[in-house]
């Protein structure tokens, strides 16, 4: 995409009555989004949905500095701006009614690859949900397929680190700018996932996680995939929201199901109850259904398996020692300490953490699993 048709296209997406609906509409209609600006009222005021009052909002449209600001961002750090009639934009997205006219990517995935499942959960884990997804992406790591996730606490961090770690490619959908991480504390583990999958938002630079961008960031997370499995949640939340999405898609959709009395687990008991997902207790459960097929040879122990005993890397050993003699320290900390970069900390600490001998605390601060 060029500089000039990046530069209406931003323009349109934000200028005010506008939404992806209309923005679609228009881009459909006019062969350019410059067109779309360049045509007179009168010709914007007779089209179906668009009206006197929109017309009028993009015919006053002024703000092409900022525009221009963020298509230096883009270049800068090597965006990938994805419009709705581009043939790299995600297609099972464009059979979304309010799907995104314009995304923002950062990764090596292909983002239409043959198999796409997000999986979505509680913030608030307990280990049995920790641990069915070590189980599952153990199970569907032969079969080459992305998994899609939001980047959040619990659920979503722990499947975009197992991915990461089994070398599965993995996309985080965000709900803010790619100028920036929520949570913080995630940074580490986003850049890895640059590099063996992605991350993808509809909002430009300087957008911060507001509560009101979470919904656009469950519609993509819903869209962008075949099947969506919960893992843990309650009757609340944005997992519910997110398979209600999903179903408005018509994505298959699973749930792990719970004991009658786990407060974590009564989302997903409702959903299998009342027929909104088919209950799942393995990868064969979503392999039935999507009818796929292996693409890859299993060699024996997965890497999955592999990595949960591993053989620890000298920088590992270091950081563990430090935390045995210190019970607890956080990130500046440990740099001092060990005299390591905070890269090389965060990958090591990751590596331990998902091989269950360190766990996170607030505030960037981490303990061995005693």
């Amino acid at each position: 995409m060029n500089d000039e048709e990046l530069l209406y296209l931003l323009a349109l997406v934000h200028t005010p009555n506008i939404g992806d609906v209309h923005s679609r509409t228009l881009l459909q209609h006019f062969h350019s989004a410059k067109d779309i600006f360049s045509a007179p009222s009168s010709r914007l005021e007779k089209m179906d949905g668009i009206g006197t009052i929109r017309a009028k909002s993009i015919k006053q449209f002024s703000d092409f500095k900022k525009c221009e600001r963020e298509i230096k961002f883009i270049r800068k750090e090597k965006i990938i701006p994805l419009c709705w009639n581009s043939p790299d934009y995600p297609r099972r997205l464009t059979h979304c009614h309010d799907a995104p006219v314009l995304l923002f990517y950062k990764g090596t995935v292909d983002l239409n690859e043959d198999k796409f499942i997000s999986i979505v959960g509680t913030r608030n884990n307990t280990s049995y949900g920790k641990k069915f997804c070590e189980k599952l992406l153990n199970e569907i790591s032969c079969y080459n397929a992305v998994v899609v996730s939001g980047l959040a606490y619990g659920i979503d961090s722990i499947v975009h680190k197992i991915c990461v770690a089994s070398h599965i490619p993995t996309i985080g959908v965000l709900a803010h700018g790619l100028d920036r991480i929520y949570p913080d504390s995630n940074r580490g583990l986003a850049m890895d996932m640059v590099a063996c999958g992605g991350l993808i938002t509809p909002f430009r630079s300087g957008t911060t996680p507001e509560k009101q961008h979470f919904p656009n960031r469950n519609r993509i997370t819903a869209g962008i995939c075949d099947a969506l499995i919960v893992i843990e949640t309650g009757m609340k939340g944005g997992s519910l929201i997110t398979a209600r999405l999903a179903s408005d898609y018509h994505k298959e959709i699973f749930a792990l199901p719970g004991k009658f009395d786990e407060e974590k687990s009564s989302g997903c008991n409702h959903l299998i109850k009342t027929n909104q997902a088919s209950l799942i207790t393995s990868a064969d459960d979503i392999i039935e259904a999507l009818q796929w097929k292996k693409e890859k040879k299993e060699s024996g122990e997965s890497s999955l398996q592999k990595s949960l005993f591993p053989k620890l890397e000298p920088n590992e050993m270091k950081l563990m020692d430090i935390l045995k003699e210190n019970k607890m320290s956080d990130i500046d900390s440990l740099m001092y300490a060990s005299n390591l970069s905070y890269g090389t900390i965060a990958s090591a600490l990751l590596n331990l953490e998902l091989n269950g001998l360190v766990r996170s605390l607030p505030g960037k601060s981490y303990a061995l699993v005693s």
